[in-house]
């Protein structure tokens, strides 16, 4: 974050976001734009009303692109046939419930966009698992403006990969799950056209990471956290899902570098990141093969967001001096 103020670090991560963005948009239909453009408006307008209430500058505050990167991230973790109704209520959750209720900018102990995920998971938990729409089976103009006022087309939406490897496909030998036709043409154990996806978020991040406006510490403890377990319970190809269905299936790449890195909620020494990176990766894994919910991303922030001031009180690095003062008192009692 080398020299850069707020406003400018969020629009840095909003430009990090287009290219993963408009390749979802490409392999997923028009419906990703539209869950976007929704989460614009209503985390703008959800920003304002909070604002007026507390009596803050609204236009001023609008500037910094806080509530518009919350809205971001959320719109893009949602399925893309999300009905209008499903994006304006998780945004407005996100915005007012995650940042504004805790005193703004800044003050938020949970991260806003996956408070945002985790209420309407729980809250709607059909539509959040069965609107993601077949890679390529992009809805046209039409389509997606039907399933945005909650007309979905059934016949083309269904189950994410991690969804499918933890039901449908428990019963399958390998060959037969590589032959599905979900994952026609992709030699990796992964819907084709969603590994495009995930390398795209990944290609945004490592441009963060090069302009230093984030470290490699929290993505990296993440990766370790969720990949190590999945690698070593992977030996069974016909009881566990594969590796790179944990790395290019699921939201991985895209929790790797814009939602663990989140420097308000997360921990703030560099080792702190490290070990809450950790520990999201391996409660992700372990939601995703144990729980209820097919991808544990957002619950597994929230937990490690609870534990952020133990991490802190353990990492963060002694102000020089105040351990010899310390000391010396405790000599003379």
């Amino acid at each position: 974050m080398m020299g850069l103020r707020s406003p400018g670090i969020m629009a840095s991560v909003l430009l990090a976001l287009l290219p993963g963005m408009m390749t979802a948009t490409w392999v997923f239909g028009p419906g990703v734009l539209l869950n976007v453009l929704t989460a614009t408006a209503v985390a703008w307008l959800t920003e304002a009303v909070c604002l007026r209430l507390r009596g803050q500058p609204v236009m001023a505050r609008l500037s910094d692109h806080s509530a518009l990167l919350t809205g971001w991230l959320l719109a893009l973790a949602l399925p893309p046939a999300s009905p209008i109704w499903l994006v304006a209520a998780g945004v407005a959750a996100a915005v007012g419930f995650g940042k504004h209720l805790y005193g703004g900018l800044g003050q938020n102990p949970l991260n806003p966009a996956m408070l945002g995920y985790a209420l309407l998971l729980v809250s709607a938990p059909v539509s959040m698992t069965t609107l993601w729409l077949e890679p390529w089976a992009a809805l046209g103009a039409s389509d997606a403006l039907a399933a945005w006022f909650g007309q979905a087309p059934d016949a083309r939406t269904g189950a994410t990969i991690l969804n499918l490897y933890r039901h449908e496909f428990a019963a399958l030998t390998a060959p037969e799950i590589q032959n599905h036709p979900m994952l026609s043409e992709s030699s990796l154990g992964v819907a084709a056209g969603t590994e495009w996806v995930a390398l795209a978020y990944a290609l945004g991040g490592l441009w963060l990471l090069r302009q230093r406006i984030m470290t490699w510490h929290a993505p990296l403890g993440f990766l370790i956290g969720l990949l190590l377990p999945a690698a070593f319970f992977a030996v069974d190809a016909d009881a566990s899902t594969p590796l790179s269905a944990h790395l290019l299936g699921g939201a991985t790449l895209f929790a790797a570098f814009f939602i663990v890195t989140d420097p308000v909620s997360g921990a703030t020494s560099p080792k702190g990141r490290l070990w809450f990176g950790l520990g999201v990766g391996v409660l992700t894994y372990t939601i995703r093969m144990a729980g209820q919910y097919p991808e544990g991303v957002a619950f597994a922030v929230l937990l490690m967001n609870f534990a952020v001031p133990l991490i802190d009180h353990y990492t963060r690095p002694r102000i020089l001096g105040r351990a010899a003062s310390v000391k010396g008192s405790g000599g003379i009692q």
